[in-house]
């Protein structure tokens, strides 16, 4: 056998290997598409990437306590803000008493 015809069934050979693993992975698709929906694989990589988020929320959350209690006592802040400026006299109560004194008093604007 010369040396082109042995050259080229080794390549047919290769060219037939490649085919053939083409061939079952289109196989190993199909058959997934067939069992899973198309939502149904949407909502298993959305649920993969909300635990890979959270995990990695909990790790930064581990290495920065400091940080992390500093925000929640400003979220603290931010929800009790109205009876906190209320106990200091800058509530809405003392805007309404404010607005009250300027109705009472008579303006002329031409």
């Amino acid at each position: 056998m010369s040396y082109r015809r042995a050259r080229m069934l080794e390549d047919k050979h290769l060219r037939d290997s490649a085919r053939a693993l083409v061939d079952a992975d289109i196989k190993h698709l199909k058959s997934d598409f067939a069992h899973r929906s198309f939502a149904g694989r949407a909502l298993d990589r959305v649920r993969e990437g909300a635990t890979d988020l959270y995990e990695e929320a909990i790790d930064v959350a581990e290495d920065n306590k400091g940080a992390l209690a500093a925000l929640l006592a400003a979220v603290a802040v931010w929800f009790a803000r109205n009876p906190i400026l209320e106990m200091l006299g800058f509530g809405q109560e003392a805007d309404e008493k404010h607005d009250d004194r300027d109705e009472g008093s008579e303006r002329w604007d031409p």
